[in-house]
Order: C-alpha cells, then structure tokens, then sequence
C-alpha cells in the first residue's frame, strides 16, 4: 500500500495515516444545516474529502464515507415560519438543494447519510449517559455538560480554557454552573420538539454528530474527521469532550479541517453580503469550474472565487477536455478499445500520486495532469504515431479526471463517424476545401472535432 502523510490538526503536524483497521478506511464529514441553499464555501468540505475519498479507494482502501444532515436547528424552525412550511418540509427541500448540487460537483454519494432527526434515540441515550456519569448536568430542562471534567479540553483547537473570551464563541446562559459549559439538551416549547427524562426539547449541535459517529461504527473510533475550520473550535473540540467523558479516546485519528473561501478576496460572509450560493455559481459557471477552482488550491489554504477566476478556469478546462477527446477519438479512429482496465504501472501518473499522498495537495497534482496534457498533445501531433502511447496518455488523464473528480465527455465513434472522418481527411488531401468544409461541419456537430 503508498503511503500517504496527511496534516493533522490535532498534533498540528504532517503525519504518516496509520488506519485502524488494514485496508479499511472509515471518514466522517460535517454536513450542512439544511435551513437554506448551501453557498459556495458548502462546497469545499464536499469536493476536499470527496477526492481524498477517491484517491484512498484508488490505491487500494475500502472506504466507509459519512456526513450528516443537521435536519434541527433553530434557524430551520425560523425559515419554516418565513416560508410557511413544516420544519420537516423545510429540511427535505433543502436537502434535495444540497444533493443537486452534490451530484453537480460530481461528489460520489456517501456510503451513510445519517440524520439528526432519525438518531433521536441514541441522542437521548447519549446524554443520559453523560449525566449518570456526572460529565453532565440538568437545570430547569436543560442539560450541560462540564467542560471542567474534561483535563485536557482545547487539545484539538490548542484554545485554553482561561483565554477563553466569555460569550464570544461559547453560549452565555445565568443557568451554567460555567460559561464555559455546551448544551447538549434544550427544553423548548417552540418548533419541533421530543420527548426526554428533562422535559420536551432537541437537543443541542454538539451531540449530534458524535452519536452519529457511535450509532454507525459501535465503538466510536474513526480513522478520519473532516470539516471546516470553522468547525474546529467549538463543535469539534466539543465532539472530543463528549467522546473522551464516555469512551475515553477522541473519536478520530486524524483530524483535517480544510480553509475559508474568499470573495474577490475578501472573505465571504453574511454581514458583508458577499455569499455565493452554490446553486447559482454552478448554474453560471458548471460543475466542474467550481471544482477546479477548490482543487487547485491546496485544502489548508483560503481559495479565492471572482468571476475572472471562474473564466480563466473554463478556459483551462477547455484544454483538458479537447486534449480527452482528441486521444479519444485518435483510438476509435484506430480500432482501439476504450474500456480496458490499466494498472498503474503502465500509467503516466507516480508524480500524481505523490503529490496526493503528500497531505492532498490537489495543486501539486494539478500541475501533473498539466504535464501529461501537454505531453499528449505533442504526442497527438507526431506523424510517427504511436498508439501505446496515445493510450498510455488517455487511460492516465481518465484515471487523474477520475480521482479529482473532473468529468469530461467524448464522443463513442459509430462506424459512419470513422467513414466521414477518413473522407474529410482524403478531401484535404486533394484540397477539396469545399468537400473538406463539409464534411468539418458534420463532423464538428458530432464533437469529433
């Protein structure tokens, strides 16, 4: 098996990823609050780990995928107030937003697509637990859990407890026994609401995710937990809290966290009414333009979005796909297969591989496909044509479009494409422009040309 080195934000350094089990791989990403179209910052999380997802399978992993949807929330049960629907109505909508654009930025589906709403049991239990064990504690319908308990808390996000800013990124509330103490049951009479041993309620985001993790892998032990940094402190560091109180370890090996998104360089955020929602970009600009701009910028880094970008990166896009489908249509026109399986080690891409076994850097692998596309096209060019070569070059971009997640079509030549195709070229043999004409046309509306 390559090895692979991946940054983890919870040593703080790059290290060599050590799955729990042999050949198995288990990641769990954050997924969306579904109170509203997901903007383009959404989508990074998403096309990050879904080309980790990819690489791992690559070379060799079996990979269990889950991301969550946060179906309760109290912006949920404002938006069903303003659009006049359920707060369950209010979720489906937007979680049918969300998956169109998943499948538009090509995201394979995860393998678990768990729901906040559907874990309510196990949520319940959870802190029923926490409690028992003292890690948690109820006033008047609400339940806290002590962070005091918890010795070693801020070891992801490397925050001490007493620079902690009190009511900037923690909740404020008369009721804690410390401001520093996270919800994990809210009593409540408004919205959607369920029943518990501390009165009807929900309960509070910090919860949600690791029951998710424990209901679907038992013990609570992943390999890898992704988001954004945003995340990081406080919804992650409170993950580990609750995981350290109950089972004693920090649900994950590894902990990657990838960077904000910028808007013509400025970060993008509500207050400065610059969000991009991601319905709308891919509309505009297409799935794989949104893609590119995410891949081409190393996960850790902020990626900046700006129309000149989005422009510059169809253009780019453009050379991958005529260089696809020029060696393509060269090895139908030459009675070569296209649906042959290639091992790697007939492939142009050990350069590719390192740099996405090195942290994920996308950008270092980018700039292979670069190399291999300018290769092929010198290769398309040579009159002493060498069609292991073409080949070689064809199945290495298929095999990179693959793992980056880049989807590019290319014509399937039936036999009268390959006819009009020797005809047009026997009509510039004999400089018959006009016929040559002609027939460029036809073949141009078919997207052989």
């Amino acid at each position: 098996m390559r090895e692979v080195k991946i940054y983890n934000s919870l040593s703080n350094k790059i290290e060599v990823f050590k799955p729990l089990h042999e050949n198995k791989v288990t990641i769990y990403v954050c997924g969306p609050t579904v109170y509203n179209y997901v903007h383009v910052g959404n989508l990074r999380p998403v096309v990050v780990f879904d080309v980790l997802r990819r690489f791992l399978l690559h070379i060799g992993y079996d990979v269990t995928f889950i991301s969550n949807f946060t179906d309760i929330d109290d912006k949920i049960i404002s938006q069903a107030k303003k659009e006049n629907l359920t707060e369950k109505d209010i979720a489906e909508k937007y979680i049918a937003s969300f998956e169109d654009v998943r499948e538009k930025v090509h995201a394979l589906k995860p393998t678990y697509q768990p729901r906040v709403t559907l874990t309510m049991d196990k949520i319940i239990d959870f802190i029923k637990d926490l409690v028992e064990k003292d890690y948690a504690y109820v006033i008047d319908g609400d339940v806290y859990f002590r962070v005091s308990k918890i010795k070693d808390y801020g070891c992801l996000s490397k925050i001490r407890i007493d620079d902690l800013d009190i009511g900037a990124r923690i909740e404020e509330s008369d009721k804690k026994e410390s401001p520093l103490d996270f919800a994990l049951w809210k009593k409540t009479d408004e919205g959607i609401k369920f029943n518990s041993p501390w009165g009807k309620g929900r309960p509070g985001w910090h919860s949600e995710c690791v029951v998710m993790i424990n209901s679907l892998t038992g013990d609570g032990r992943i390999d890898i937990h992704g988001g954004g940094m945003d995340l990081k402190f406080p919804h992650h560091e409170n993950e580990i809290a609750q995981e350290e109180a109950l089972k004693g370890h920090k649900i994950a090996t590894y902990w990657m966290h990838n960077g904000f998104i910028n808007v013509d360089n400025v970060k993008m955020s509500k207050s400065l009414g610059n969000v991009i929602l991601a319905k709308d970009y891919i509309d505009e600009f297409g799935g794989n333009t949104a893609r590119f701009l995410l891949v081409n910028t190393h996960y850790r880094l902020p990626v900046n979005f700006s129309n000149d970008l989005a422009i510059q990166a169809q253009k780019e896009l453009n050379k991958f796909s005529t260089c696809f489908r020029n060696l393509a249509v060269k090895l139908q026109l030459n009675d070569v297969s296209l649906d042959e399986v290639v091992l790697d080690d007939k492939l142009d891409i050990d350069g590719f591989l390192a740099a996405l076994s090195d942290d994920l850097n996308t950008a270092n692998a980018l700039s292979e496909v670069y190399r291999v596309i300018k290769d092929s096209n010198i290769n398309l060019r040579n009159k002493n044509l060498d069609l292991e070569i073409i080949k070689r070059d064809f199945y290495t971009l298929k095999t990179m479009f693959s793992i980056l997640g880049f989807v590019f079509d290319y014509p399937l030549l039936t036999d009268d494409d390959k006819k009009i195709f020797f005809e047009y070229n026997e009509a510039k043999e004999r400089k018959d422009f006009n016929k040559s004409d002609e027939l460029r046309k036809i073949l141009i509306s078919k997207k052989v040309l």
